[in-house]
């Protein structure tokens, strides 16, 4: 147990060659939450019965939820339960964290703890690449620290370091995963039951869906020892089975009664406003007969019912998260309608690595359109050149066994995104969940490079100081707004 507790913590150790890339970093990480901290922190840091409205009302950097805002100041299990299921749990020593300095404050500095999170999984985060590009794939320290900071150019990488959301965690928790992995691999050694256990736990308690990648980085790393009964057993089926019978527990415990409560007061609600309209109606009617009565006022209730479900169909929370395959606890998160050409290119590979002018940082929900196009050609250009780039790095590594994994991994997300629909009207802003992939792959161009990698070394540099330029200018401008 000692040996594994000194190995988990020379995991987060930062070596000599790190520290003046990963400070350069650092500065940037904190700079991001600062601007984040203080577009919001005179309303979020009151205390009282307003201060969780404040946090969905008033919040709004794209998609991103301000959940975790809400949790760390009054706790709940209020992340989807079946997606995040463990998610609360971890965040539990935070809430008391935060609570203890609200009561030493007498604010509620929950922006604050949400920012030292952040950083500190930003900061990991720019060391594992760093490490993958170095370690793994055998790049030099300049090539390796470039594509560490290319990583961090992409606009939605870099904004899920400064949001009260989860996919900078899961950024940091998948990384990781990756670099140990690798490392097994490079030792000929197999992941052990524990290890696995452990880095599904959290990947998978973060975001459930990740929680595959970690059994395939095992599929990947084992090999055909994966499919040994025993490992089978103990590594997959049972830490699957155990965190599905937390997530059901969860809803159960925590959310069905919660849920019952609320249609409880909804039909309250609306009994109390069904008696309200009845009462006000037979003050203004010139009807005498009770059933002619009930009847005439039924039918206008039933018009009244059918004008309100027309507005809420014309909302863009309804209008922007397109038609599911079905009604399902999984089937309605799927989208079946919208655009996957037109979403490839202004989201998955637009919006995810360059800020568009347009309804910059906008929320589907809220009003920004699904599909927003760049208003002149140089973005256009620079996607064509990431995407090329991308694509050739892909063919650079198709030799690589860990580079295979990197990339099934990203090809699982694309199953859920691309094929069944999963948050594709905000394919965005899951960009930390993959875009990582990228420079992963661009290291392999470069090592393939030869007589031409000074070229592809400047076209990469060129291209990341373009995203800099182009996506900071844009963020700073809003978050200083």
């Amino acid at each position: 147990m000692k040996k594994v507790i000194k190995q988990f913590f020379k995991t987060f150790k930062v070596r000599r060659e790190e520290v003046a890339p990963s400070l350069v970093a650092l500065v940037m990480f904190v700079t991001l939450n600062a601007l984040v901290v203080s577009k919001y922190f005179r309303q979020f840091s009151q205390i009282g019965p307003k201060e969780t409205k404040y946090f969905y009302s008033l919040f709004e950097v794209s998609g991103f939820d301000p959940i975790t805002y809400s949790v760390l100041t009054n706790w709940w299990t209020t992340y989807n339960v079946f997606r995040h299921p463990l998610l609360p749990f971890f965040e539990y020593p935070f809430y008391w964290l935060n609570q203890w300095l609200a009561a030493l404050t007498g604010m509620n500095l929950v922006q604050v703890v949400v920012a030292l999170v952040l950083v500190a999984a930003a900061f990991y985060s720019f060391i594992f690449v760093y490490r993958i590009v170095r370690e793994l794939v055998g790049l030099g320290r300049l090539d390796a620290t470039l594509l560490a900071f290319t990583t961090f150019s992409m606009a939605y990488v870099l904004i899920s370091f400064g949001v009260p959301d989860h996919f900078g965690l899961s950024m940091m928790l998948l990384l990781m995963a990756l670099y140990i992995s690798g490392k097994c691999m490079r030792r000929g050694c197999r992941l052990k039951v524990w290890q696995t256990w452990a880095l599904f736990v959290f990947t998978a308690g973060t975001t459930l869906s990740n929680g595959v990648k970690i059994f395939i980085d095992a599929l990947f790393v084992n090999g055909r020892a994966f499919f040994r009964v025993r490992y089978l057993l103990a590594a997959v089926i049972l830490p699957a089975l155990l965190v599905w019978m937390f997530a059901r527990w969860e809803y159960a415990t925590y959310v069905e009664p919660n849920e019952y409560a609320k249609k409880q007061e909804l039909v309250r609600k609306g009994e109390e406003e069904r008696q309200k309209l009845l009462a006000l109606f037979r003050d203004t009617t010139h009807i005498k007969d009770s059933a002619a009565v009930m009847k005439v006022f039924n039918r206008q209730m039933q018009r009244l019912k059918h004008r309100r479900w027309l507005d809420n169909q014309r909302q863009p929370w309804m209008q922007h998260k397109g038609k599911p395959m079905g009604k399902g606890e999984f089937e309605q998160w799927t989208d079946i309608s919208t655009s996957r050409w037109p979403s490839a290119v202004e989201n998955i590979f637009g919006e995810s690595v360059q800020l568009h002018e347009d309804w910059l940082l906008g929320d589907t929900l809220r009003g920004r359109p699904v599909i927003v196009r760049y208003r002149s050609w140089p973005p256009y250009v620079a996607e064509g050149l990431l995407v090329a780039l991308f694509v050739a790095g892909v063919w650079s590594g198709r030799r690589s066994r860990f580079f295979w994994m990197c990339l099934s991994g990203v090809l699982f997300d694309a199953f859920i995104h691309v094929v069944l629909g999963f948050g594709l009207n905000e394919a965005y802003i899951m960009s930390a969940h993959w875009a990582f992939v990228i420079p992963i792959a661009l290291a392999y161009l470069l090592r393939q490079g030869g007589r031409f990698r000074p070229l592809l070394r400047a076209l990469v540099l060129l291209l990341t100081a373009w995203l800099y330029a182009w996506n900071w200018l844009l963020l700073a401008g809003y978050l200083a707004a």
